[in-house]
């Protein structure tokens, strides 16, 4: 699975993260302020803070996340392009692939 997503204000994810991180009272404040600085220096970990993969795919039917991470980058994405075809991958297979029929 891939997740392309176009973040059309920065300002509102970061203070959405911000909230969520200030509403935690189970989280001890030196981990609260390294949070803090981290959603605020980067969107991709605000994201991170927002959205849990596990709700997205835990109630899914035959699926167990084996493993989600982040990465975010600013690119110039058009869709029309010839470049952006999502399902190229789709008939390589990698190296380590086990044939299991994992998403990732």
């Amino acid at each position: 699975m891939e997740l392309v997503l176009e973040i059309e204000d920065e300002d509102a994810v970061t203070k959405a993260a911000l909230s969520r991180i200030t509403d935690d009272g189970d989280m001890p404040a030196e981990e609260r302020v390294h949070a803090e600085s981290a959603v605020t220096e980067d969107t991709a970990e605000a994201l991170a803070y927002l959205v849990d993969p596990l709700s997205l795919v835990g109630e899914v039917p035959g699926v167990d996340l084996l493993q989600a991470s982040w990465s975010g980058e600013q690119i110039d994405y058009d869709p029309d392009s010839p470049e952006w075809d999502l399902d190229e991958d789709d008939d390589e297979e990698s190296p380590d692939d086990d044939g299991a029929g994992r998403a990732g």
